[in-house]
């Protein structure tokens, strides 16, 4: 039973790793856009884009949450595992959840930069969501790798 427990650890891990990279991007990223919205309301569509782009970090963990639930088996009846394959199972949880937090919070700080570039000038706009989407590579490889090491996992 301790196995399952060390599991469960591992996707809530991911998940609130994950998620709180994307608040705390998404808070900052919000903040700058607030302050251009505050002058310009029809920059809206612009900002949107570079507020909601730290967000992604969230669903990869969510998503590796999700696929972990679904690897034990808690949608239906749960499969037994081992205390080893629990510790297993939370490490490879990791990946996504470092990645998603630390991506997310930087991700949110260079689109609250980048809202600086769209407000002065919103033809450059999309310059600053590639900026943005460049952090978000490596959120992406932490999910891929979270993905790899679940399907090793044989329960």
């Amino acid at each position: 039973m301790e196995g399952i427990i060390l599991a469960v650890l591992g996707a809530a891990a991911s998940m609130f790793l994950a998620g709180s990279g994307s608040s705390v991007g998404i808070g900052y990223a919000g903040s700058a856009a607030n302050g251009v919205l505050s002058e310009d309301p029809d920059k809206f569509g612009v900002m949107l884009i570079l507020v909601a782009l730290p967000g992604t970090q969230g669903f990869y963990g969510f998503l590796a949450a999700f696929l972990v639930i679904l690897k034990i088996g808690l949608l239906g009846t749960a499969l037994p595992v081992t205390v080893s394959q629990g510790w297993q199972i939370l490490g490879a949880c990791m990946p996504v959840g470092i990645t998603g937090l630390l991506s997310g919070i930087h991700q949110g700080k260079v689109c609250a930069a980048g809202i600086g570039v769209a407000e002065k000038n919103p033809s450059h706009a999309m310059k600053a969501v590639i900026y943005g989407a460049l952090v978000e590579t490596y959120a992406v490889l932490g999910l891929v790798i979270t993905i790899f090491l679940l399907n090793g996992i044989k329960l």
